[in-house]
């Protein structure tokens, strides 16, 4: 005689257990995200893992089958992920999509960005990195949550219940790091990076941020524009200039050089590092960031 569904759970056999939603994040940082708001409910795959770069990845057929077999995919969106139409179209992808960051107040791309590019990435005017302002990634949980619970009615409660705790998260590390740049004078909180990803976390804590290439890293610095912010940087005393975990550091090294300023480390802009790395999740790359940034303004 069969079993019933009601005779395994009294059996104690972990019958759903099986049944998790399959769900596709476009990079780390978004998976992490619906990792931490599907909890046990859901198993999430990235296409673009840690310490890879979301503007100029090239999806794969194994990337297509993962997209074809999911039921919610979840993206940034702003443009982000130019690749994502054609992947989306050859993976005849009839699930839920999920744009984590559809309502959120954007800002405006740098006017220096370029717009040729042999990769699928085309954000117009718009900059998609807008998950360095933990204000904004409010928007991001309720989008997310909303969308695992359309795919997954069942799980409402859990769904919901997690994506509050993981705000409340959320917003005490906000909290934390407005504290902590509230404690340098504002004419102090000067920056230079590889690229310019960190407009949305200048924005909203009050930061000048300069960048040698544009929002994204397809775009190439020129001479001029270096030699522009080599001239900045010495004129305006900056002495916080960062690499990136996944873009190439020679220009900024030169820049470095040339305006006569330490390189202060590593930030984590479009990707999380790996497990055993400083920034595995999204909470702790903003922790590790800001914590990186404040050693070199002091």
């Amino acid at each position: 005689m069969k079993k019933t569904l009601a005779a395994l759970l009294l059996l104690g056999m972990p019958a759903l257990a099986l049944a998790k939603l399959p769900v596709v994040a476009s990079f780390s940082i978004i998976a992490d995200m619906t990792r931490e708001i599907g909890g046990d409910r859901v198993e999430v795959v990235s296409l673009v893992g840690p310490d890879q770069d979301a503007h100029v990845f090239q999806p794969s057929p194994a990337d297509i089958k993962k997209v074809s077999a999911a039921k919610v995919l979840v993206v940034n969106g702003l443009g982000l992920e130019g690749w994502m139409t054609r992947l989306d179209k050859a993976a005849n992808f009839r699930g839920v999509t999920v744009v984590a960051s559809k309502g959120i107040k954007t800002r405006q791309a740098p006017e220096e960005e370029h717009a040729e590019s042999d990769h699928d990435h085309d954000h117009g005017d718009v900059d998609p990195h807008a998950w360095h302002d933990p204000a904004r990634v409010q928007t991001y949980i309720r989008n997310i949550s909303a969308g695992l619970i359309q795919a997954d009615p069942a799980g409402k409660a859990e769904y919901q219940r997690r994506a509050s705790e993981y705000a409340a998260k959320v917003q005490a590390l906000d909290a934390w790091a407005k504290q902590q740049f509230a404690s340098v004078p504002a004419a102090k909180r000067k920056m230079l990076t590889s690229h310019d990803a960190f407009g949305y976390l200048g924005e909203h804590y009050q930061l000048q941020v300069l960048a040698i290439q544009g929002v994204s890293t397809e775009a190439e610095a020129s001479a001029k524009g270096v030699a522009q912010l080599t001239r900045q940087v010495r004129n305006e005393r900056v002495k916080a200039v960062f690499m990136e975990n996944m873009t190439d550091a020679r220009l900024l090294k030169q820049l470095s050089t040339e305006a006569k300023v330490q390189i202060g480390g590593k930030l984590y802009a479009d990707a999380l590092s790996g497990p055993k790395g400083p920034a595995a999740s999204y909470l702790q790359l903003m922790r590790y960031n800001v914590e990186t940034i404040m050693k070199s303004f002091r």
